[in-house]
C-alpha cells in the first residue's frame, strides 16, 4: 500500500490515464444521456441555436420506427443462434488443441489469426466465398460459383443463391451465422485453452485408472472445471452479438441486405443510420435501449450461470 504522504506521486502518474478516461469515455456516456432525453436533437440544429425539450419523445420515435422490430430481431437471431454454436465449438476444438502437442503452438496461432484480422477484409472474403459471379439467362444461371457453392455441387448438391438478388432471408441469415460464428472462435479458443491448460493433471490420471470413457471425462471433468472460463465468453459472446454490425457491412455492404431482399440491419446499425441522418438523440435513444437490452440479457445469464460455476 502506497504510504500517505506519497500518494500524490500515485495520483500525479494516474492523471493521464484519468484525464484520458474522464474525456473520452465519462462524458460521453453522460452526454448520450443528456442528448437522448433532448426531444428531436440533432447537432446541427443545436448549432443553429435551436433549443430542445426534455422528454422521452427520442426513445418513442425509436420503438414506432417501421424497422425498429426488424433490426432487434435481426439482433436476437444472431445473438442466439452465434454464441450457443461458438462456444461449443471452441470448447471441442480447446479441448483437441491440448491433447496435441505437435505443432500445437502453429495450430494455436493460425486458429488465432482470424482475431486479429479485420472484420471488413473477413467479410469480403466470405461474399467471394458465397458469390454468385457472372449470372446470365435472366439471373437463372451462373457462369460462375463461389467456393461454397462448388463444394456442394462436387458433393451432388444444388447450388444455392447465398446472398445475390433473389436469394431468401434464411439463406443470408445462415451466411452471417457462419461467419460470425467463425470470427468468435478465436477468442474463445484461446481463453478456453488457457483454462484447460490449468487445469491440475491428477483429475485426468484418475479418471485413467478408473476407465472413464473420453465424454464422461469431458462433461464431468473438463465442463466443470473450466465453468468459469465458460461463464466469461458465453456472457462476452452474448454481448459482442448485440454488437453486431461490420460483420454485416463486410458482407453485404453499407445496403445491409441482399438487392432486393429483406434487410439484415441491427440495432447498432440503426444507432449509425441515425447518426448519418444527424438524429443524434434518436441515436443515443438507441443506444441506450441496447444498453438496457444488453444490460437484462447480461444479468440473467449471470444469474444462470452463477448455479453452475465451480470455482
Amino acid at each position: 500500500m502506497v504510504e500517505s504522504r506519497h500518494q500524490w506521486k500515485a495520483w500525479l502518474y494516474l492523471s493521464p490515464a484519468i484525464i484520458l478516461l474522464l474525456i473520452f469515455t465519462v462524458w460521453p456516456i453522460f452526454n448520450t444521456l443528456r442528448m437522448a432525453f433532448l426531444d428531436g436533437y440533432g447537432n446541427m440544429a443545436a448549432i443553429g441555436g435551436r433549443t430542445f425539450e426534455f422528454g422521452i419523445d427520442n426513445f418513442v420515435k425509436v420503438i414506432d420506427y417501421k424497422d425498429f422490430l426488424l433490426c432487434l430481431k435481426n439482433t436476437a437471431i444472431l445473438c442466439v443462434a452465434t454464441v450457443p454454436i461458438s462456444t461449443i465449438l471452441a470448447l471441442l476444438i480447446a479441448v483437441a488443441l491440448n491433447s496435441i502437442k505437435p505443432l500445437q503452438k502453429t495450430l494455436q496461432t493460425i486458429f488465432f489469426l482470424p482475431y486479429v484480422t479485420n472484420s471488413i477484409a473477413i467479410g469480403m472474403v466470405f461474399a467471394a466465398m458465397f458469390n454468385i459471379v457472372g449470372l446470365r439467362d435472366g439471373g437463372t444461371n451462373a457462369q460462375t460459383w463461389g467456393i461454397i457453392n462448388n463444394a456442394i455441387e462436387f458433393f451432388g448438391g444444388e447450388p444455392i443463391n447465398w446472398i445475390n438478388a433473389g436469394s431468401t432471408y434464411t439463406a443470408n441469415i445462415f451466411v452471417m451465422i457462419v461467419y460470425i460464428v467463425w470470427n468468435a472462435l478465436p477468442f474463445k479458443i484461446l481463453i478456453l485453452l488457457g483454462g484447460l491448460q490449468s487445469i491440475n493433471k491428477q483429475y485426468y490420471d484418475a479418471a485413467k485408472v478408473d476407465g472413464t470413457r473420453k465424454f464422461r471425462v469431458l462433461t464431468r471433468i473438463t465442463v466443470p472445471l473450466l465453468s468459469p472460463m465458460l461463464a466469461y465468453v458465453i456472457i462476452t459472446g452474448f454481448i459482442g452479438g448485440f454488437k453486431e454490425y461490420s460483420s454485416i457491412i463486410g458482407i453485404f455492404g453499407d445496403k445491409m441486405s441482399a438487392p432486393g431482399g429483406e434487410s439484415l440491419n441491427t440495432m447498432v446499425g440503426f444507432v449509425y443510420d441515425a447518426l448519418a441522418r444527424d438524429r443524434q438523440g434518436r441515436a443515443c435513444a438507441a443506444a441506450l435501449i441496447l444498453f438496457v437490452i444488453i444490460l437484462i440479457v447480461t444479468l440473467i445469464n449471470n444469474k444462470f450461470i452463477k448455479k453452475h460455476v465451480h470455482y
